[in-house]
């Protein structure tokens, strides 16, 4: 058995790509289908390329994407620095749903109400401020 991609629905793939290109994924390739009406990118992690999310875009709208998509559970990334990446996606305006107060996990969520998980790379960071006192938002 092989693992070939993990595939999350997107209601706007442009916006959802830029989300996941903040975590640091890149576009593998990309795949439409006229007749199908709908568009296939795949994005994994540099040097990853047999370890993607696929992206699907229907062209015209999908009313049936669940509106929380808890049923799902997560995706997960090992980062080199929980801290740096989590600050880096502050800064871009996305929030830390649960942020790493222990060096080791945090919780994002994508555009499309995908659960992120990040986890430290190795052993926890040592816990430090501003991280250690921040609490939860919204679910995860």
């Amino acid at each position: 058995m092989k693992y070939l991609h993990t595939m999350v629905r997107v209601l706007d793939l442009e916006k959802s790509m830029d989300f996941y290109r903040l975590l640091g994924l890149e576009e593998t390739r990309r795949y439409e289908n006229d007749q199908g009406r709908f568009t296939l990118v795949f994005m994994a992690p540099p040097g990853q390329p047999e370890c993607p999310i696929e992206l699907t875009w229907n062209w015209d709208g999908d009313d049936g994407l669940p509106s929380d998509s808890r049923h799902f559970g997560h995706i997960a990334y090992a980062v080199e620095d929980i801290y740096a990446i989590c600050q880096h996606l502050m800064d871009n305006g996305v929030t830390i749903n649960r942020p790493p107060r222990d060096g080791r996990m945090a919780f994002v969520r994508s555009p499309d109400n995908i659960s992120i998980e990040l986890l430290q790379q190795g052993n926890a960071l040592e816990p430090r401020e501003p991280w250690a006192s921040m609490g939860n938002t919204g679910h995860w």
